[in-house]
């Protein structure tokens, strides 16, 4: 059985080497003299070479540096979102779980309500609603930018309850300890206990919260591009990349596989840093190396 610290190191350098591939695309880009944008029908669906090191697909674009592209957009939309949603999600548990009583009872029913809807379901329906019907301006409506916040705004409104209920929980444990009754009794106010006692020492439970939301944000974003209502072609994700390879499956199989297998490797890489950094911060918080 491999070792829970190998894992670790293996999905930091995972994640690290993805992100800096991903951020680097351009430059990818420029020095293997390619361009994700660029057709070529009598090149299509070539098998991997040294012009096109994965190979292209069915317009005759390179594969890898759409797979870059398609990074750039997919953990953009995974690391802005699921920061949105820790901003907001620790906002609220610190609230509910410091200042208590009836905020703490609305905002706890609140959170529940948002868990009990089907997430998937509601994605979908709210993906699929045309902006032009609220007012948006038809060009900015179908702009690519406006996709991204799209999904942005979205998987963020629904994904702080997680956050909400870990920082809550943190924050009752925490307003009992001496340091906090000894900055009350020195007369605080509750922001400045919140924020500058309370949210340091619940900092561990945020970022391991974060770490596991960047996951779920691109298995979500990945699955409303995969079903045509989330980032819309000719703007890679990897999501819309599964879409486009699905009925080439059988004949250029590798369209589908790669994608699939960074989805795969980018959750599962965000997944074991969030259980690597809660083992690791174990110590701090007093439960001991286990």
């Amino acid at each position: 059985m491999i070792p829970r610290r190998v894992l670790g190191r293996a999905a930091i350098a995972l994640a690290a080497t993805l992100a800096l591939l991903c951020a680097a695309a351009p430059l990818v880009e420029a020095a293997l003299g390619l361009d994700h944008e660029a057709t070529d029908l009598l090149a299509r669906l070539e098998p991997p070479s040294l012009a096109h090191p994965l190979g292209t697909d069915d317009l005759g674009r390179d594969l890898l540096a759409r797979l870059l592209h398609g990074g750039r957009v997919s953990l953009l939309v995974g690391v802005v979102a699921a920061t949105i949603a820790a901003v907001l999600g620790t906002g609220l548990g610190l609230a509910a779980g410091y200042l208590g009583g009836r905020l703490d009872s609305i905002l706890m029913r609140v959170t529940d309500l948002v868990i009990a809807l089907p997430l998937l379901a509601l994605l979908i329906v709210l993906a699929a609603i045309d902006l032009t019907r609220l007012g948006v301006p038809e060009d900015m409506a179908r702009s690519p930018e406006a996709g991204l916040a799209r999904i942005v705004a979205i998987t963020a409104a629904f994904g702080w309850t997680t956050v909400a209920r870990l920082v809550r929980a943190a924050t009752l444990s925490l307003r009992a300890r001496d340091f906090v009754r000894a900055a009350v009794a020195l007369g605080a106010s509750p922001a400045r206990v919140m924020l500058v006692h309370i949210l340091p020492s619940a900092m561990p439970t945020v970022l391991v919260a974060t770490a596991l939301a960047v996951g779920e944000v691109i298995k979500f974003e990945s699955v409303l591009s995969f079903l045509g209502l989330g980032i819309q072609p000719p703007v890679p994700s990897w999501g819309n990349m599964l879409t486009n390879a699905q009925e080439l499956i059988w004949t250029a199989p590798a369209l589908a596989l790669w994608p699939g297998l960074l989805i795969l490797g980018t959750v599962a890489a965000c997944n074991l840093l969030a259980d690597a950094a809660a083992r690791r911060m174990r110590p701090a918080r007093g439960g001991g190396r286990r």
